[in-house]
């Protein structure tokens, strides 16, 4: 085999690889509350997002540059673009992950990890209705089915009902707003699961894809930043604890995790798996170890369960038609010769 030439992933046990999609979904809830609270305690959630896309962005190079099949995959990079394998701006795909990080340090410990995880949730499902239509991923084009679009909705009703805590006890701008950003962070994430997914089959591995989008959104960060010091002066200072620092390390395992499953479970299962831990971590985060501002009834819950529901929803089969096959396959045919009977 010529070593230029992507490889196939080995496919792992169906039980094992989604018990690592939930766990993947965990380490995103556990990323979304570690950046939320060195977000609170520099005052600042755009420095905590470069702080976190910075730690990120070693380990994702220290990972591409050292092993020797990462190596070559990378240089697959430029051929691909050249060769217009996919458009030149699917290398942006990272300002999706710089957004999501720096609504984490900004609206986690405003709303709490719950919260925070259905609103990605909800705009997630939304714009997978689009991404699919539109044929950004790989698989290429899928048609919008109404269990899909049911399940869309109930996304977006199950959010409504779990902030709706929230809501109550605020203003309306003050407890819609720190939701606002995480809605608008989902929404762009299955663009970016798209257009890495697109890299990927072209690379040969997932990791050339990662390393470019932490590289472009930290880029971002820094420039978005050192605006905001001009402006509005530094944030705090750095904390001692080492914990601070595990949110670039931990949205790292989240990638390589997603990269090394999808190749078993495909990119539904892969993504409820994740759904679910993302989920339950953020109900377990909250329950146990509660942040300022986080707000956990039954109507949290509820909301959650139902979001839950509505995933599992539009894992399920729906054909708008059930025609037999020989009608199917030959419809011209068998009108003509039911005519000529």
């Amino acid at each position: 085999m010529n070593p230029d030439q992507p490889r196939h992933a080995r496919r792992i046990p169906l039980v094992l690889a989604l018990l690592l999609a939930v766990l993947a979904g965990l380490t995103m809830s556990a990323q979304g509350r570690v950046n939320g609270a060195l977000g609170a305690r520099l005052g600042d959630g755009l420095a905590a997002a470069v702080v976190s896309f910075g730690t990120g962005l070693v380990l994702v190079a220290a990972l591409t540059v050292l092993p020797s099949g990462v190596r070559r995959a990378l240089k697959r990079v430029l051929p691909a673009v050249r060769g217009r394998k996919f458009p030149a701006w699917y290398l942006f795909a990272g300002v999706s992950g710089a957004f999501l990080v720096m609504s984490q340090g900004v609206a986690v410990g405003v709303v709490g990890i719950a919260l925070f995880t259905v609103a990605v949730v909800a705009g997630q499902s939304v714009s997978g209705l689009l991404v699919d239509r539109m044929g950004l991923g790989p698989g290429g084009r899928k048609y919008v089915t109404l269990l899909r679009v049911l399940s869309a909705v109930l996304t977006l009703v199950a959010v409504a009902w779990a902030v709706s805590p929230k809501f109550a006890a605020a203003g309306s701008a003050q407890a819609w707003l720190p939701v606002a950003l995480p809605l608008a962070a989902g929404f762009l994430q299955s663009f970016q699961q798209a257009l890495n997914g697109t890299q990927t089959k072209h690379y040969g591995s997932p990791l050339p894809a990662t390393l470019i989008n932490f590289i472009v959104g930290f880029v971002l960060l820094c420039l978005a930043w050192l605006v905001k010091l001009a402006t509005a002066g530094p944030a705090g200072a750095l904390p001692a604890q080492w914990w601070y620092y595990l949110g670039g390390p931990l949205g790292c395992f989240f990638i390589v995790v997603a990269a090394v499953v999808v190749g078993s479970l495909g990119v539904l299962l892969t993504g409820l798996g994740m759904i679910a831990g993302q989920l339950l971590g953020a109900l377990l985060l909250d329950a146990l170890f509660p942040a300022p501002g986080s707000v956990i009834t039954a109507a949290t819950v509820l909301g959650t369960l139902l979001a839950l529901a509505a995933m599992v929803l539009a894992t399920l089969p729906w054909r708008p038609t059930a025609l037999p096959a020989r009608l199917r396959k030959a419809p011209g045919r068998a009108r003509s010769a039911r005519s000529s009977r």
